[in-house]
């Protein structure tokens, strides 16, 4: 090795960890499943590419994503993903109701996911410090969001006393978060009318039964059955003078009075890192899944008004974005 050569390697070893890594990260092939439309995770994707950006990657030039999408049929998922396999891809980034799926194939590449249900009810761990087999990810679910989306109900409904959940009782930890809500309910003086709503028939039925004794809100559990039908939740609350408060910003932007729950950018970004070690050799099983720990408050100011409420101010202040 020549003197210049030398000193290089010696300025690259003293460079501090992150920018070492935009240096020169190794080539890498990926693959991205889903079994949702492209459009509907645009910001996302490109919250996980800033995430590579800030390692060092960049795609096309030492990076490869190969992007698989269902399209809403989730049944496309063992086809899509042996096509990642066959190509091949050194990983999959699994997303959503994806990540069940791939949990059944017996894949021979490692898989990182986000997912928004509990992956121990799910199976995918032993408890959130030790997944299992060769997956690992992170999460979105934490049972003491719904706490305080129960909290800002209270604020801002005059003499609350009974919320109606809506939830799919098959989405991985929905029961931790059913008896998380009734306890804090409780804490808070209310009555929660759980309504269970795994298929349009039964969400039906749940508007039914609210129809003929009307709650004086609703908190929405969010899954893909809820994204999905999310509109037809609305319209109908807001029909009955009822706000509606979920986890996701999608619901306070489609009309709901507020959302409160993970900054879902900041978990999308966090993938590019787990990725990243996993390329390096680290094993999905010495990668504990990750919880949330940056949250956002959406406001509907409009939707607000149109139900006659008033967002207390200390509310106002703390929102990280207002719909007006």
């Amino acid at each position: 090795m020549n003197r210049r050569d030398f000193l290089a390697c010696v300025a690259l070893a003293a460079l501090p960890g992150k920018l070492a890594a935009q240096v020169a990260p190794k080539a890498a092939r990926i693959g991205w499943l889903t079994a949702q439309q492209e459009s509907s995770l645009t910001p996302y994707l490109a919250a996980m590419r800033a995430g590579f950006s800030d390692l060092g990657y960049v795609e096309g030039r030492n990076l490869t994503i190969e992007y698989r999408y269902g399209n809403d049929a989730v049944e496309r998922i063992p086809e899509l993903a042996a096509e990642l396999v066959k190509l091949p891809v050194d990983l999959i980034v699994a997303q959503g109701a994806a990540v069940s799926e791939v949990s059944k194939l017996g894949l021979p590449v490692p898989i990182v996911y986000v997912f928004s249900g509990d992956p121990v009810s799910a199976g995918f761990a032993d408890s959130l410090a030790r997944p299992r087999g060769n997956m690992t990810g992170l999460t979105f679910m934490a049972a003491e969001f719904n706490g305080k989306r129960l909290e800002i109900l209270r604020d801002i409904v005059p003499d609350l006393r009974r919320v109606a959940i809506v939830a799919n009782p098959e989405h991985p930890g929905s029961q931790i978060e059913h008896v998380y809500s009734e306890e804090y309910g409780r804490k808070l003086g209310l009555k929660i009318q759980y309504l269970r709503t795994r298929s349009r028939d039964e969400l039906t039925s749940a508007f039914t039964t609210m129809a003929a004794d009307p709650p004086q809100a609703i908190s929405v559990f969010a899954d893909g059955f809820a994204v999905q039908n999310r509109q037809s939740i609305i319209d109908f609350a807001l029909s009955h003078k009822m706000p509606v408060v979920s986890g996701w910003p999608v619901f306070a932007r489609s009309g709901a009075l507020c959302s409160y729950g993970p900054r879902l950018t900041e978990s999308y970004r966090r993938l590019a890192d787990y990725v990243d070690r996993i390329l390096k050799g680290a094993k999905p099983t010495d990668l504990p899944i990750e919880q949330p720990t940056k949250f956002e408050l959406v406001l509907n100011q409009r939707t607000a008004k149109t139900l006659g409420l008033i967002i207390p101010p200390t509310l106002l202040v703390s929102a990280d974005e207002m719909i007006d």
